[in-house]
Formats: structure tokens, sequence, C-alpha cells
């Protein structure tokens, strides 16, 4: 199944390329309102998902880069493992895959990760986010899914 390994790269370098173009053309905290809900803004983020631990004062940028690395490490043996029908999966996997090595080369290479998608509403702001936690929410939605058997009703039939 490491021929899904395309999708990590796509995914990757959507997501490096959009963070380099933000970090050269916004300061940080600069804002450009795309429509009334949605601005692309500069932001940094040491910490983890919603910025925790992000004033733990330096360590987290280690511990959460190690973190990457292992997780990256049992989800590409865990693609290696699977079988040719489990399509869902591996789709899945991959997107993680690809978000989890696009912030982990922002936290080894910078200390912090870019964010720049800002979704709000009046007043309150959503934590700013990336194409790295866009593609990494949207495969463990799909690792959901296919935990309620979605994806794999073709091959129960077969069997």
């Amino acid at each position: 199944m490491l021929k899904w390994l395309w999708l990590s790269l796509l995914v990757l370098v959507l997501d490096q390329s959009s963070k380099l173009a933000i970090d050269a053309t916004l300061q940080l905290y600069e804002s450009i309102p795309l429509t009334p809900y949605f601005n692309l803004t500069h932001a940094r983020n040491t910490g983890a998902a919603f910025s925790f631990l992000a004033q733990a004062g330096g360590w987290q940028r280690w511990l959460f880069a190690g973190l990457a690395v292992v997780m990256s490490g049992a989800i590409t043996v865990w693609l290696l493992r699977l079988q040719k029908h489990e399509t869902l999966m591996a789709a899945a996997l991959s997107l993680v895959l690809g978000g989890a090595i696009g912030n982990l080369i922002d936290r080894v290479a910078y200390g912090y990760v870019i964010d720049f998608l800002d979704v709000y509403y009046q007043n309150w702001h959503w934590p700013a986010f990336n194409i790295a936690d866009s593609a990494i929410c949207i495969g463990v939605g799909l690792m959901l899914l296919e935990s309620f058997g979605i994806g794999r009703k073709a091959v129960d039939a077969l069997e």
C-alpha cells in the first residue's frame, strides 16, 4: 500500500509551499480578509493542537517532534501491512502521515508551526490552522468512517 504515499507527498508539498508563501508575504499576525468568516492570518504555534503547551518553555518542541517521528514510523508500518482492498484506510493514513511530516518539518526547522487559516464568527476565532492540520483531521475522519464499516461493504459482499 506504499503506492498511497503520493497522497502524503502531495499534502507535504501543498503544506510547505503554502507556509513558505504566507511567511514570505505576511508579517506575523497580519491578516487578509477573504470572506466574512475567513482570513489568511500569519500565526505561529509552539504548542500542539489548540496551542496546548505553547507556553511550556521550549521543551515541548522536541517532545512533539519526537512524537511525530514515532507516529510517522508507526503509520508507515501500518500502511505496509494493509491489504490491497483497504483503500479508505490507506488514504486516511497517507493524509495523516503527510500532515504529521509537514508539521514536523516546521517544528524542527523553526521551533514552531506556521498556521494561517483563520475561521471566525464575529469576535470568536477558531484556533488558526494549516493544510497539514486539515489533512490530519480529514485522515482521522476517514479512519472513523472506516471503523464504522464504510469502505468495506464491497469486500464483505465478496466474502
